[in-house]
């Protein structure tokens, strides 16, 4: 798997995808039978009670194609860190599956599992490999890094599809950087990512048969965290960071503008809510499918420009910086804007979307294919905090 023949590269595509198609039915089958359900509420958007599981169909789909490959063809090198990285993200999914299916986990208890996931991905050899800075600030950006990314997609699934796709758009653009870079091994990772949650897409878009919950949404976000770190490794070929922060810039974006609002508007960031791109995007009238599309478009947009970034100079490099940070200025503007901590009428081209899907007095309730996200404020649980 290190060192794959081009054919070998649609194989783990491929075999990723063949198993997570197979192992999503039966997830949900499982589910069902053990009536593992995301149950309706008062502000929740589904009127039937949807099955939980996708994410370990996600899990085990991948950590499968890993263990086969590594058979086939083992890494000349770095064996014990593969097989602790794909434990540390079942860990990790466990921990969402514990919330998913329990409820009330703390969110500080969350933190600390991502923080001590981050100080193995530290002490396994991934870092930040910033220059002249001291050690320790390498491993306090590598755990920072860790935690950010992997919660980063975990507020990201919000609305049907829309994590697990935007993962899909990531792990192809990771893809693309480590094959010109030639790192084979995180290049095959990447398709392997991409292969399972294609799979799981197939019955989570709008609308959704099963949410892959916190299990699937922490697994892929630290996924990619660990490959993205995986790209700073050696010196004559380490990628720029400027390339490491555009591929998962949509989810780094929708985190930092929520963030921000619910400071600004005295709300913990802890708090869910439907105050996300996603939900923006919807109260300005688009349907829930258009409203993921078009932030699957950025992403892929993102996707390709830090595929030329890490093609060109330091000089063009800044330009393209400059614009994307430009860019995401004139995007976040007008979407702060949107009322979504307020009473607001709304909108009439919003998809089956009903007055009672509205809360007149207070935040806008999520609509069809929407979910509030799942950061929950210590002994609470939020009602309609499903997963996507």
């Amino acid at each position: 798997m290190s060192t794959l023949p081009s054919w070998g590269y649609p194989l783990v595509l491929l075999g990723s995808l063949a198993l997570s198609l197979v192992l999503v039915p039966v997830a949900l089958a499982v589910a069902t039978r053990f009536k593992l359900f995301d149950h309706p509420g008062p502000a929740k958007s589904h009127t039937a009670a949807v099955p939980y599981l996708g994410g370990a169909a996600i899990v085990v789909s991948f950590a499968a194609v890993v263990i086969a490959g590594t058979a086939v063809d083992p890494p000349k090198s770095g064996y014990p860190q593969l097989v602790g990285f794909v434990g540390l993200g079942a860990f990790l999914a466990i921990v969402g599956l514990t919330d998913d299916l329990r409820g009330g986990l703390s969110p500080w208890l969350r933190l600390l599992a991502q923080a001590a996931a981050g100080i193995a991905v530290w002490s396994m050899g991934s870092n930040a490999n910033l220059a002249g800075v001291p050690g320790a600030v390498n491993a306090i950006v590598t755990i920072v890094w860790v935690v950010g990314i992997t919660n980063a997609f975990n507020l990201l699934d919000n609305m049907d599809g829309l994590s697990a796709g935007t993962a899909v758009i990531a792990a192809l653009a990771i893809f693309g950087v480590a094959a010109l870079q030639h790192r084979y091994l995180v290049a095959a990772l990447s398709l392997a990512l991409a292969g399972c949650a294609v799979g799981f897409l197939r019955a989570n878009f709008h609308p959704a048969k099963i949410y892959m919950g916190d299990a699937g949404s922490l697994f892929l976000g630290f996924v990619l965290a660990v490959l993205l770190l995986k790209l700073r490794a050696t010196a004559p070929t380490r990628v720029p960071v400027a390339v490491i922060l555009a591929i998962p810039g949509v989810a780094i974006f929708d985190t930092t503008l929520v963030t921000i609002s619910r400071l600004l508007h005295r709300r913990s960031p802890f708090q869910g809510g439907t105050d996300h791109t996603s939900h923006r995007l919807v109260r300005l009238g688009l349907p829930v499918p258009l409203a993921v599309g078009t932030i699957y478009a950025a992403g892929a947009l993102l996707g390709g420009a830090a595929m030329l970034m890490s093609q060109v100079g330091p000089s063009a490099r800044i330009v393209g910086i400059v614009g994307l940070l430009i860019a995401a200025g004139i995007v976040a503007i007008p979407l702060a804007r949107v009322p979504v901590y307020q009473a607001a009428e709304p909108p009439r081209a919003m998809t089956n979307a009903t007055d009672s899907q509205f809360d007149g007095a207070g935040d806008a309730q999520p609509g069809p294919g929407e979910h509030e996200d799942t950061i929950k404020a210590p002994g609470s649980r939020i009602a309609g905090a499903t997963r996507g």
